[in-house]
Order: structure tokens, then sequence, then C-alpha cells
């Protein structure tokens, strides 16, 4: 008996989570911004991580020094990108 009494007082309708929502404080611009920019990153790793694997001299300019290569092959070397691409480096 106590647990319908639990879950019919937890059942929230679909109004009633839109309210409690809106009661949130928005998110940090930090943490929206790197939201959107994520799918870009993440397309450009899987990039660069083909590109290696097709280019034993481009893979091993990326171990080497992955900053400087990744400058003259005319990406961006985010930190966040960097420390992916070095984790898969690394694991193949």
């Amino acid at each position: 008996m106590t647990s319908s009494r639990v879950l019919h007082s937890m059942s929230y309708d679909e109004q009633r989570i839109a309210e409690l929502l809106r009661l949130l404080p928005p998110a940090p611009v930090g943490l929206v911004r790197a939201a959107q920019e994520l799918p870009a990153a993440r397309a450009a790793i899987d990039e660069i991580v083909a590109r290696a694997e097709a280019d034993a001299d481009l893979r091993a300019r990326l171990v080497a020094d992955l900053e400087r290569a990744l400058q003259a092959e005319g990406y961006d070397p985010a930190p966040a990108v960097v420390r992916a691409l070095r984790e898969l480096l690394d694991a193949q």
C-alpha cells in the first residue's frame, strides 16, 4: 500500500515538469558554449583519427608533436581536442 502512494506522489504531468524546469537557474555560459562546440570538435577528432590511420607519416607527426602537427594540418589545437586525440593515439 505504501509503495503505490509513493509512486502516485512522485508522478508528475508535463505541465508540472515544465514548471519545475523553469525554476532552475540558467546553465552557465561556458557550459552552453562547450555543448555547442562539441559536435564540431568530435567531427574534427574523427577526421584526424581517420587520416592518421590512413597516413603513417601524419600519425608519426601527431605522435611526435601533436599541437604542432595539428596546426600544420590546419586544425585548431584546442585543449579538449588535444586531450581526446592523445587518449585515442595512445590507445592505438
